[in-house]
Order: C-alpha cells, then structure tokens, then sequence
C-alpha cells in the first residue's frame, strides 16, 4: 500500500511552495509586525486566486480544481510554511461547508465569487464561555417567515471585518440552524482584537440582525453541519501547525550546522542534535496523524477520534518546537532581525487556538474508557 501524495497532489504541493516562497520573506512580513497593517496580503491572494489554488478542493461547475481535502491540507501546510498572511484557513472551510450543506441557489450565488477572489468568506466557531462551535449559546435566532432574526456574540472570528459572508450558527428554539451572515448589515457591531500572531480577528455583536432565507445555509439541524465544519478547520491548522514546525526546526539545524563554537558546529554537540531529534520525531509523528485524520475527512468517514489525536500532537509539537528551536538559537531565536520569532509566535498561537493538550488527552480517555466512537 503507498502512503505517499500522489503526482497530482505533489504538484499541487510544489505550485503553492513557489508561488510563497517568492512572494513571501521577511521583509514582507514585517510590514504586518505590531498592527502596522491588517495581516492580509490581499495581491498575494489574488495570486493564489488565480492560481486556481483557493478552490483546489472547489467543485469544478463552481470554477475550482475538483480536487479534495487533502489538497487543501497540503495547501495550508505550505502557508504555515511561509507564515503567509492569508486567510486560507478561513476562507476556503467555510467555501467547503457552503459547498457540502447550502442549497444550490446559495452555491451558486457565492461560490464562484469565492473561488476566484472577489468575495472572502469565514466562520465563528467560539463564544465567550462556550468551545462547542455545534451548541451554541450566546447567538439566538428568532423566526420571522422564512427569514431569522438574530441577536447575541461571537467571538474572535479570523478576517471578519474584511469577510463579505460568516458562516455563523444560532440557537433556535431546541434546534440550530446555520447561516451566511453579511458583517456589514444592520445591526451587526465588529470589534477587532489583538492577538499574538498579528492576524485580524473580531468579536461580532449582534442586534436583531434580519438574515434573509436565501443567506440561510441549514433553517435546522445546523449541529451536523457545523461539527462537519469545525473537524476540518481543526484539522487544517494541525496542518499549518505542521508547515510552521517543520520550517522552525529546518532553519534551527541549518543555523546549528553553521554557528560554530569551540572550533566546531555547534549542531555536533550532544544536548543540541538530541533536541533537535526531539523536534524530528515530534514533527513527523505530526505528519503522519494530521493527514490520517484529513485522509478520512476526505473521504468523507468519521475521524473524531483521528482529529482528536492530531489536535493533542499539534498543540504539543508547537510547545516543544517553539521552545527548542529558540533555545538552540541562542539570543539569536528572540532578536526580531532573525525570522524564527514569527514562527515561533504561530506555534504557540496554533497551540491556544487547538486547546489545551491535557484536556484534550482527558476526553479522548473518557471516549475510550466507555467505548464511544473509537477508531473509524
């Protein structure tokens, strides 16, 4: 059996490599340091527009390539690559979720917009006191004919104020449904955050917002759609998680094999290759859990519990990574004339972003201890 990307897949892999690694490098990045400007290189992502790369895993009767999830992973991994700032995350889970729960009347009005860069879609997955994207609690919607009328919050949601369409859950009733809300409505307040990786993030208040019938994505049994969405959007930051990693661990031994002390590479030193083999494993066992979980995503099976393990190795990785690519630098891994610092910031954030590793260690526990949705 061959576990390995196929040639289409590799070609997709090495597009999306080169487009980044020429556009991207830390003099262009450093324009987003501190808030200087929002962390969106909108020309950048036109590119990838027009590279056909945003709707790899579009339908093709909606001008995407037809191709699956795992295309989009190895997207998003040559992203975290890169440290890139666009919203591929974002967007092109919420254009996923569009394409697999909306009717074809919205398909057809958003889609094709999304695919080629003249509409940015993206999704609110958390509240304040609530990690369940699939119940939630502080978004009501009442009816009024075919349209809903909501009221209540949504917390930091990636791109919001530069969003044309958020996929946004509401509690309706005992039911929830699923809609693609304009920011820019009547009633709708954004308040943008600030957060470690610079990328722009909003809080989302909502006052008796009338979201009419067409931009209603599920009137009902909105909970499946939106566990469907919120495992892949954990799944294509274990992704990113992984980009990011492998390129902080590259740059630490390629910077330890020239750092010299004592008259020799300072990679020859026992504590330092031992800490970088640390970071080897951890990486690849990152690897090959993030892409069981999105292989069984992409073809559409349960991966709970696969998703699950690659999130608890995810947050973990970035943790250890973060802290010995650093280490192993030196003063040289905090100076912000070097670039390992951003990376070293989007691992940590990653990891607050994926939850804690214990708890989730704990539930992945439980769910075994009584027999519950084991392996697919």
């Amino acid at each position: 059996m061959d576990f390995g990307f196929d040639e289409q897949q590799q070609e997709v892999r090495a597009l999306a490599r080169r487009i980044l690694s020429e556009q991207v490098d830390a003099r262009r990045l450093a324009a987003y340091d501190e808030y200087r400007q929002p962390r969106f290189d909108a020309a950048l992502w036109q590119q990838l527009c027009g590279a056909g790369l945003v709707g790899v895993a579009a339908a093709q009767r909606h001008g995407g390539m037809g191709l699956g999830f795992t295309e989009l992973a190895l997207l998003v991994e040559e992203v975290g690559r890169s440290i890139a700032p666009l919203p591929v995350i974002a967007h092109c889970t919420a254009a996923l979720a569009i394409q697999q729960f909306a009717a074809d009347s919205l398909q057809e009005a958003l889609l094709p917009a999304a695919n080629t860069g003249k509409l940015l879609l993206s999704a609110a997955l958390a509240e304040p006191r609530n990690e369940d994207p699939a119940r939630p609690l502080a978004v009501r919607a009442q009816r009024d004919g075919d349209a809903l009328v909501l009221s209540g919050s949504k917390r930091a949601v990636a791109f919001a104020a530069e969003a044309d369409r958020i996929l946004l859950a509401a509690r309706v009733g005992d039911d929830v449904a699923l809609v693609a809300l304009d920011p820019r409505a009547p009633g709708v307040a954004l308040s943008a955050l600030q957060t470690t990786s610079f990328e722009p993030q909003c809080d989302i208040q909502l006052e008796r917002v009338r979201v009419p019938a067409a931009d209603v994505v599920c009137p009902s049994r909105g909970e499946d759609a939106m566990n469907w969405l919120a495992q892949r959007v954990t799944a294509a930051i274990c992704a990113h998680q992984l980009g990011a990693a492998d390129c902080a661990m590259r740059m630490a031994a390629s910077y330890t094999s020239e750092r010299r002390q004592f008259g020799v590479p300072v990679a020859t030193f026992q504590a330092v290759g031992h800490r970088m083999a640390d970071c080897y494993i951890d990486i690849e066992c990152l690897r090959l859990t993030t892409y069981q979980a999105v292989s069984l995503l992409d073809s559409q099976q349960c991966a709970l519990t696969e998703v699950q393990i690659a999130k608890i190795w995810a947050g973990d990785t970035g943790h250890r990574v973060s802290y010995a690519t650093q280490h192993v630098h030196g003063g040289t891994g905090i100076d912000r004339d070097y670039p390992l610092w951003r990376y070293c910031l989007w691992l940590r954030h990653n990891e607050m972003t994926l939850g804690c590793s214990a708890a989730q260690v704990a539930a992945l526990g439980q769910r075994l201890a009584v027999g519950e949705g084991l392996f697919s």
